[in-house]
């Protein structure tokens, strides 16, 4: 028993740059791929982290909830969908993760919607560059039970020691009248060798825990802090490079999506071929890392 990806959803497109309505977009495509209504969604998790306008209240997932048109039922007897925030930088997906394995496993919630994805808080730009390194997207992980001996294995987080590596603020010292539009990004030199030594530290832990030593039936999909990250952690791990998996990365880090759509393209293209196995790690502002292994069901490789 698990609990398995039901289906992804994604939005890139360029009519806007909106992580509300691209992470709607993304939830909304994830529920029609596969013909569930919103009312069987019983719990709504955002794990982006860069919003629009920098919005602190309300909570963005409500935001998005009701962009995706879920949940907005409010007669005494009509289904209820809970929705939040959980914002743990890169590693927010695999938080979220855990988060909808508890509540799955209850049997409390037919399934569980993941969402994440970011944007510059000024929303003209959806492109990474030197001062802000994030690509604008929105991605959608629909989630459920399922009694057969697939899906996510428990989540490994690892957390290092010392200063953050990574560090994202508003700084009200120059913000002005402009602090909604602004975001400053900080990455300490060497950060991403910080962020390699502890996703491997998670990775290996996720591993251990499986038992799983076939590393040639593994397929890894890391987090982006840089675009030769996920090979690097591959390569430390023991795992092929022709067994590394990622999104799109013409425009930058996708950083919060970039499990979600890395996944996606793989389904998408049926890049998974042989291999059984998906090793999810992620790594970001800590330092800290999480890490699960996911056992992929037989037909992973068809388009959800």
């Amino acid at each position: 028993m698990g609990v398995r990806i039901k289906s992804t959803g994604t939005s890139r497109a360029k009519d806007t740059h909106s992580i509300v309505e691209h992470s709607a977009r993304a939830a909304r495509e994830s529920l029609e791929r596969v013909g569930v209504r919103p009312d069987q969604v019983g719990v709504f998790i955002n794990a982006g982290i860069f919003r629009d306008s920098n919005t602190v209240e309300p909570a963005v997932s409500a935001l998005i909830q009701k962009a995706a048109g879920i949940g907005l039922e409010y007669g005494k007897d009509d289904p209820r969908t809970f929705s939040f925030d959980l914002m743990n930088g890169a590693v927010g997906v695999l938080n979220a993760v855990q988060v909808a394995t508890s509540v799955l496993q209850t049997g409390s919630a037919e399934h569980v919607l993941i969402v994440s994805g970011d944007t510059h808080p000024s929303l003209t730009r959806s492109a990474a560059d030197d001062e802000f390194p994030y690509a604008t997207s929105g991605a959608a992980l629909l989630l459920e039970h399922t009694d057969e001996p697939v899906g996510f294995g428990r989540v490994h987080i690892a957390r290092g020691a010392g200063t953050p590596a990574v560090e994202s603020f508003v700084d009200t010292t120059t913000m002005g009248t402009v602090g909604r539009g602004l975001m400053t990004v900080v990455r300490e030199p060497g950060f991403e060798d910080t962020l390699l030594e502890v996703a491997a530290e998670a990775a290996r832990a996720a591993l251990a825990e499986a038992g799983h030593t076939d590393l040639s039936s593994t397929v890894l999909i890391a987090s982006t802090p840089s675009a030769e990250f996920p090979v690097r952690l591959a390569e430390t791990l023991g795992i092929a490079a022709n067994s590394v998996r990622t999104a799109d990365l013409s425009e930058g880090d996708p950083h919060t999506a970039a499990l979600p759509l890395a996944y996606d393209r793989a389904i998408s293209e049926c890049s998974f071929g042989a291999h059984t196995h998906v090793l999810f790690v992620a790594a970001g502002a800590g330092p800290s890392a999480g890490a699960a292994l996911y056992r992929l069901p037989v037909l992973a490789g068809t388009p959800a």
